[in-house]
């Protein structure tokens, strides 16, 4: 049977401080993800680049923020923009037969952005939360949920998903 994951992309301390604008509704959406037995997967950023200032690997800064839920041990680390380019995440999402993904997460124009487009053009299903993905720069957004759109994918709200859901039951 095909199945579903709520992807949460980036949500670390070096993040923008955003996030912060989005976080209750990424905690609602993983509590109803949990009640509906659909998986939980975490992404992480490190950047290896010499020199770099953010998101160092084993720092406090590459850690996911101590204010989100964590209700799996499903995290996976990516260090370039698009999360399939995680191996780990990519067995993962092979394994378990994971087709539709709802996406949730930080920075909408660059790591959202292309893990969105990556996983249409891979044929998966791809729902973007459009109240639970931030940008470094939140003018970008309205566009970006266009740019998902034109891409394939579906843009929905939490409130409205989890109305929709209830609704279907």
């Amino acid at each position: 049977m095909k199945q579903k994951a709520l992807l949460i992309i980036d949500i670390q301390n070096d993040i923008t401080k955003n996030y912060k604008e989005i976080i209750d509704k990424i905690n609602k959406v993983i509590d109803w993800a949990t009640a509906q037995n659909i998986h939980v997967i975490y992404i992480r950023h490190e950047n290896l680049s010499a020199g770099t200032r953010t998101f160092k690997p084993a720092t406090k800064g590459a850690e996911l923020v101590s204010d989100m839920k964590i209700v799996s041990e499903n995290i996976f680390t990516k260090s370039k923009t698009n999360a399939l380019s995680s191996e780990d995440f990519a067995e993962f999402i092979s394994k378990n037969d994971i087709r539709d993904f709802y996406i949730a997460g930080a920075d909408a124009v660059a790591c959202v952005k292309s893990t969105c487009y990556n996983l249409r053009k891979s044929d998966y299903g791809v729902t973007v939360l459009s109240d639970c993905i931030t940008s470094y720069d939140k003018k970008k957004i309205d566009e970006m949920l266009r740019y998902y759109a034109s891409k394939g994918c579906e843009i929905v709200s939490v409130d409205a998903l989890i109305s929709e859901c209830s609704e279907s039951v």
